[in-house]
């Protein structure tokens, strides 16, 4: 329950929105750790190319965490970004690949990026009425996540523009279609 809130901002947006910030608020900091594994992860062919894309998309994410974090405070709320509260919020399982090659890995990031963008596009679609500046922020990130996720994808791309991923849904199922259609 927010006390307070911004100039022009009903007390009950306020709470909607900072619920709906802290959703994307423990997205963002399991999709920074999840990164961080994936780049100490990785190993094998193109390691070097993956391992160092990959941690400028750490620093970017903790920065969006960072922004959500403030905006909930903004709000006149309090963000919660501790470990335990992030497990027991969340809807999702934790990443499950351990030790993989670069394509495995970036398979099951396919997926994960999926996620966090279709999530973040519905809050989007829900501060329309709620918070326009709040819904800009969510915007700008979506875009640089966007970004990150073409970023993955352009390595799982085939010359005919298909994904090697498939129709895979689960990190584990990408990871092995990944890595069966690199052979």
């Amino acid at each position: 329950m927010v006390a307070y809130t911004v100039p022009g901002m009903k007390p009950g947006n306020a709470e909607k929105t900072t619920a709906l910030l802290q959703d994307r608020l423990n997205s963002l900091n399991d999709l920074s750790l999840t990164l961080k594994h994936v780049h100490w992860n990785v190993v094998g062919p193109n390691f070097i190319a993956v391992h160092t894309m990959i941690d400028p998309q750490v620093d970017a994410v903790r920065l969006m965490a960072d922004d959500v974090a403030e905006r909930i405070a903004a709000l006149g709320g309090s963000p919660v970004g501790t470990p335990g509260a992030l497990v027991k919020q969340r809807d999702w399982d934790d990443y499950s690949i351990g030790r993989a090659d670069t394509q495995q890995h970036l398979g099951a990031l396919d997926v994960v990026y999926t996620g966090i963008i279709e999530a973040h596009r519905a809050a989007i679609e829900t501060t329309e009425d709620l918070d326009p500046v709040t819904q800009d922020m969510l915007i700008g990130q979506g875009h640089q996540l966007e970004e990150f996720h073409w970023f993955v994808r352009a390595h799982l791309e085939t010359p005919e523009g298909e994904l090697t991923t498939g129709s895979a849904r689960t990190e584990k199922g990408a990871a092995q279609q990944a890595a069966k259609r690199k052979r």
